[in-house]
């Protein structure tokens, strides 16, 4: 059975949309990486903000890496069988993707990466069905 794959991906979540002989599907992957973490103690509220009471950088960084090192393993144990894989979405991650992929020997695969803006579910099927047609 010949599986041809296309994603949208962001750091947030990746959409996959899966095309094969017997139909299509789709499976959405959360991502818990968190960029901006918020402070605790910082309001009228609560008092004045605190440094002890917000992660140095580096441990937040480390944090968020190792949140998207989990996050990117879902998505590429999606992609495995795949023939044929499109990669679209808004930001850094479309390229993040192809890296990991490439070191899984899987980059052979990749036959396109665009840069697109959000989109919606329905679009994201049918770009990928679309692209696939031709």
């Amino acid at each position: 059975m010949r599986t041809k794959v296309g994603l949208w991906i962001d750091h947030k979540k990746a959409i996959i949309v899966a095309v094969t002989d017997k139909g299509e599907e789709t499976r959405l992957i959360v991502s818990k990486a968190e960029k901006q973490l918020q402070r605790s103690g910082d309001s009228p509220l609560n008092g004045r903000y605190e440094s002890h009471k917000v992660p140095a950088d580096d441990s937040r960084q480390r944090t968020f890496t190792g949140h998207l090192n989990i996050y990117y393993e879902a998505v590429i144990a999606c992609l495995r069988d795949a023939e044929s894989i499109l990669i679209f979405g808004p930001g850094e991650a479309k390229g993040e993707l192809k890296k990991r992929l490439e070191k899984s020997k899987l980059g052979g695969h990749i036959v396109g990466i665009e840069t697109v803006d959000k989109m919606t579910d329905r679009q994201i099927a049918t770009k990928v069905r679309q692209y696939f047609a031709k």
